[in-house]
Order: structure tokens, then C-alpha cells, then sequence
């Protein structure tokens, strides 16, 4: 067992060294550089920057993925992406306003912790392996909640000025969701093609494993991170 674990953890280890360079989406210089020169409310600029960020941001579309993939009604999709937005505004919007300090590779291993939680529950491993039910709502709300934190140590890495602050931080999730709504239909769409396949069935456990190998090697990303820099 013991060599398990170290063999395990070398591998979650490798994989973060190797997708390091791969899965970091902070703002680019240049975009903070032209936030940082920003005096006053500045609507486009921070839509434009909160649904790249989404859209960009392999860990936040990975969990979006997991959380989709067995959702078949469009009122289900919208009650969890509800859920989703909630959360995350709350993190975010309170993060910046009060200036949480907190270590971002902490939030983010535990937004690539979401993934893997999220690709096992569609496995069934809560169920089969764990005998734990939990309300999956109530799990997308409390991962969105981690989201919005992560996207709020993005910017408070930023020196972003007073003026117009509230404002900005309002654009910058209203983009989050465009951002997000462009994803979520992009990935309904694709899912609802492949779900009128055989094919979907056979390989639903292979995808959701694949999800869970990512949602890892981003927590090992970020733990390396964590401890190297």
C-alpha cells in the first residue's frame, strides 16, 4: 500500500510539472497592463476579460463538462448553471471587495479537486464505492463558491483602482457568464449529438475518466506550483 501511495503521488507529481506551463491561464501582461491603466468605470474592457477567462480556463470548463454530461432537460441545465453562477458571484464579487487574502494554487487544486469529484460521481463511485449520497446541487453551489474565489485571486493580483470598482467587478462576472453560456451551449449541443449514438453509453465511463486524469493533473499543477514558487 505504502508503494501505492509514493507511486501515485510521484505520478500526480510528474503530471504537474508536465502540464505546469499548459493549464496556467492568469491574465496575460498585457491584459494587465491595460486593466491596471484603467481610472473609472470601464464596462467593455472587463466583460471582454471575465468571458475570456472563462472561456480559457481548462478547469472551469472541465467542471462544466462533469456537471452537463448527464443533464438531458434544458431546465436542469439551467438549474445547476444557476447554482454554478451563484456561487461563483458571491466568491468573486465579495473576494475583491473585501481583498481576501488567500493563496491562489490553494483555490485552484481545489477547483482541479472539483473535477475529479465531479467525473467520480458520474461514475457512480459515490454510490458503488464510497455509500455516500450527496445532493449534487448543493455540490455544484459549494465548487461554484471555489470558482468564484479562484477567479477572484486573479484579480486581486491586479492593481485595480477604487474608481469605478464595483462596476467593473459587475462586468467582469456578467462576462463570466457570457463566457460560460457560451461553453455550456457549445458542450450541450455536442453531448446531445453524441447521446443518439450507441456510442455514448460504451464510452461515457472512459470520457468521465479522462475528466478525472485532468481534474488530477490540475491539482498536481497547482500543488507543484504551490510548493516551488
Amino acid at each position: 500500500m505504502t508503494r501505492l501511495l509514493a507511486l501515485l503521488g510521484g505520478a500526480l507529481i510528474a503530471a504537474g510539472l508536465l502540464v505546469e506551463p499548459v493549464l496556467a491561464h492568469n491574465v496575460s501582461q498585457s491584459n494587465a497592463r491595460f486593466v491596471e491603466a484603467i481610472n473609472g468605470p470601464a464596462v467593455g474592457p472587463f466583460l471582454y476579460l471575465g468571458a475570456k477567462h472563462m472561456v480559457t480556463g481548462i478547469d472551469h470548463v472541465l467542471f462544466l463538462i462533469g456537471v452537463v454530461f448527464y443533464l438531458r432537460r434544458l431546465r436542469d441545465v439551467a438549474i445547476y448553471a444557476s447554482l454554478f453562477t451563484v456561487g461563483h458571484s458571491i466568491t468573486l464579487i465579495g473576494g475583491v471587495l473585501t481583498d481576501t487574502n488567500v493563496n491562489a494554487r490553494i483555490v485552484d487544486a481545489i477547483i482541479g479537486a472539483s473535477v475529479v469529484y465531479k467525473a467520480f460521481e458520474n461514475m457512480g463511485g459515490f454510490k458503488r464505492v464510497v455509500k455516500l449520497a450527496i445532493d449534487p446541487r448543493l455540490a455544484v453551489l459549494a465548487f461554484g463558491l471555489a470558482h468564484g474565489l479562484g477567479l477572484a485571486t486573479k484579480l486581486t493580483d491586479l492593481t485595480i483602482s477604487d474608481n469605478g470598482l464595483l462596476i467593473n467587478l459587475i462586468s467582469f462576472n456578467v462576462g463570466v457568464e457570457l463566457g460560460q453560456l457560451l461553453v455550456l451551449t457549445m458542450v450541450v449541443i455536442l453531448l446531445n449529438a453524441w447521446r443518439s449514438h450507441p456510442s455514448f453509453e460504451r464510452h461515457a465511463l472512459l470520457t468521465n475518466a479522462t475528466l478525472m486524469t485532468g481534474g488530477f493533473a490540475l491539482m498536481g499543477a497547482h500543488i507543484v506550483g504551490y510548493f516551488t514558487t
